[in-house]
């Protein structure tokens, strides 16, 4: 994967979850009773992220930034086709919990991709590149979605934010077939 296909990549998922979150945060305090169990809710999701951020980087180092990179968007892919049926409390506090894990690979494979990707001249730039494409498509997003919540149900938000994170997976699972033809490739002298 390159430094083009990882903006590309992160880029169509900050459009899928800055479309989703604010309609995600009426959700998660529609289903409680109270703002305590909305407060419990969110905090299960910053505690449990939290608690797996050091394995994340250790599986990063291990493993690789793109097999956790696919394991977040296809079970972003999974989980924003569940959250529409969600009814009760305790299948919200298991979503929390699950999408703590997967906010924990998402946010540290970024930086750890970040990183390796941007190693040596002009990282600074690169970086600020890849905050500025990811953060236009968030905010193109999130304004879209203000007039798109009008004509559509917020059930097909998700939807719709469930097919951009499968782009988004494709995106990353072509990177790593067009570098495997690339090395397979015999080189000619």
């Amino acid at each position: 994967m390159n430094y083009r296909t990882f903006i590309t990549s992160q880029s169509i998922l900050m459009t899928a979850s800055s479309m989703v979150f604010p309609f995600y945060l009426l959700l998660i305090r529609n289903i409680g009773d109270s703002y305590s169990q909305f407060g419990l809710a969110y905090g299960l999701f910053a505690l449990t992220a939290a608690m797996v951020h050091p394995l994340i980087g250790r599986l990063s180092d291990r493993i690789g930034d793109r097999p956790l990179l696919l394991l977040y968007t296809w079970g972003m892919v999974g989980i924003m086709l569940i959250v529409p049926i969600i009814e009760t409390i305790s299948a919200l506090y298991i979503l929390q919990i699950l999408m703590g894990v997967l906010g924990a690979v998402q946010k540290t494979t970024e930086k750890t991709t970040l990183a390796r990707k941007t190693a040596g001249m002009q990282t600074g730039r690169r970086i600020g590149n890849y905050h500025l494409w990811t953060s236009v498509w968030g905010a193109v997003a999130v304004m879209a979605t203000g007039y798109l919540i009008d004509f559509l149900t917020i059930g097909s938000l998700f939807y719709i934010a469930s097919f951009l994170y499968m782009i988004s997976a494709v995106v990353l699972m072509k990177s790593g077939t067009l570098l495997k033809q690339v090395e397979d490739e015999p080189v000619q002298a």
